[in-house]
Parts: C-alpha cells; structure tokens; sequence
C-alpha cells in the first residue's frame, strides 16, 4: 500500500497505478475508521481494479471553518486507520495535512456552492457544511480520477448533494451509494461514536429505535405519526432533538403525509447525545412497493 502525503505524491503513485490497473475506485473518509467504512472499500475493491482511498478532516465542513471544539476533538488516529486501509486491500492512502490541501492559509478563495439543496435538513443545522464538502469531494475528484466513488448511505443528504455535484458540473464518474452498517446495539456506524460515554451510547439508542418503528409502520401500511416520533426523541433521556423529517428517497424534498405512506421514501434525523451529535436515516417502504422488489 502507498501512502501519499502530498498531491504531487499522489500524482505519483496513480501514474503507477494506471500503468498497471485499469479503473480505479475512491473512498474518501475523515478517518477514525470503523466497519461502515470496511464496507466502502469492499465494494470499491468488488467493482475496481485499483482502490484509492483519502484520509482528511476537512475543516471547510465545521463550524467557523474547523474553529470550533468539533473539529479540534474529531478523532485522529492515523496509524490504526492505515493498518485497517491495508487489511481491506486499498492501494493508495492520500492523506494530505490542511496546508496541503488548500495552501499557506487553510482556506480556498473559491468554493463550491450547494445552494438550496444544502441548506436544508443538516444545511439547516450547519450552515456552510455542505459547501464545505461540496468543495474538498471536488477537489479529490480532480486529484485522483476516479472511475467510481463510494459515499455511505447514513449521511443520505450527503450522497444526494454529490450526485448533484457530478451531475451539475460533469465529473466522468459514477457515484455509488453503500448502505449503513449498524452495531449489534442498532446504532449507526459513525467516527464519532468514540466520543459516547456508555451512558451516551445507551441514550442514543432511542434514534434507531424510532426508526425501526417508523419502518415496521411503513410496511404495514399503518399511518407514521412523524409528529409521534420526535415527541419520542424530545422525551427520551440524554437527547436532544434536533431535527426528524419525512424526505423523498430521490430529491429529499420534504413529504407531507397525514395516513399511510404511498410510495417508497426516507426518514432523517439528527440527535444531540451529551456533546456528540449524531445523524441516521431509515427507509420506508410500503408493503406494496417491497412486493414488488
């Protein structure tokens, strides 16, 4: 495995990829790696001849470009995180240092904007975070090439947000879309889920649980009572609710249903749990539309 630090190492090591291999896949992470991203890569390493995948806390996507106590405590564990890169079969780890990335200020004059579409939902909740991913996933797109890139399914509006990227500005690459890896407890794989004490992590057990139930409704043709499911979040202890909306599973655009639901669609939600917030979605599909599958 190549480890490149620098985007002219970088160049280098996939000047010698391409020499060798044919398509290569991309898994761009924040680190502090854990099973949903084991998951990436497998599917990049089934569909790919060579895997690349990067390794960058991305400030542009935190609160007052990474001046905040989010950024300064997301976990970052480099060594753990290139042993695990290796074990999965990934080819080339870029994992450039801020300067590296955007220059002598840490901050690109010119960025990517997102507009309407990343101004809702988690946009909503964070202002500026997806212009902020919008602009790093660019540039790691223009840096490697890849044939395929591989996003995780549990940041929906996220995935949603880059599709419209690839599509708006013509990168020739396809996107796909893994889906969420869930600890044995049900909670959602997540880096951040280091930082729950264990009291935490038993209080963030209640958004899976909504879910889950939100789901079992779905399927039985049963009204949501999305109204029901934050009170259950606002009323459960430990957390704090910050939002749970009923999406179009393509467009997230927000869904009124006042009975059962009549088409395929997605619930997201995002928790506060002690100083960790936390972000998860469920599909919901009628029992109809699952017959059909």
């Amino acid at each position: 495995m190549l480890i490149a630090r620098t985007k002219k190492e970088l160049a280098a090591a996939l000047a010698e990829i391409r020499s060798h291999h044919r398509s290569i896949g991309l898994v761009p992470t924040m680190g502090a790696l854990h099973s949903g991203h084991a998951s990436l890569v497998a599917a990049a390493r089934e569909e790919n001849d060579a895997v690349v995948a990067s390794i960058f806390v991305n400030p542009l996507q935190f609160e007052a470009l990474g001046d905040c106590d989010d950024y300064r405590n997301y976990p970052r564990q480099l060594d753990a995180d290139l042993s695990l890169m290796e074990a999965e079969g990934v080819d080339v780890v870029f994992a450039p240092e801020v300067e590296e990335m955007y220059g002598p200020t840490g901050v690109p004059l010119l960025w990517v904007r997102t507009g309407a579409m990343g101004e809702r939902l988690e946009g909503a909740s964070r202002p500026g975070h997806f212009d902020g991913v919008a602009t790093v996933v660019a540039k790691l797109f223009n840096l490697v090439r890849p044939d395929r890139a591989y996003f995780g399914q549990k940041d929906a509006q996220q995935v949603a947000v880059i599709r419209r990227l690839v599509a708006d500005l013509d990168f020739p690459l396809d996107i796909r879309a893994v889906p969420i890896i869930r600890a044995a407890d049900g909670l959602a794989e997540s880096s951040r889920n280091q930082r729950l004490s264990d009291t935490d992590r038993t209080a963030a057990l209640a958004l899976p649980r909504v879910l889950s139930t939100l789901a079992e409704r779905a399927a039985g043709n049963q009204p949501l009572d999305i109204e029901g499911a934050r009170a259950q979040l606002r009323n459960a202890d430990g957390v704090r609710l910050d939002h749970l909306e009923l999406v179009d599973a393509a467009t997230l655009e927000p869904l009124a249903v006042s009975g059962a639901l009549d088409r395929p669609a997605l619930v997201v939600a995002a928790i506060h749990v002690g100083a960790v917030r936390l972000i998860d979605n469920g599909e919901l599909i009628p029992a109809g539309d699952r017959d059909l599958r």
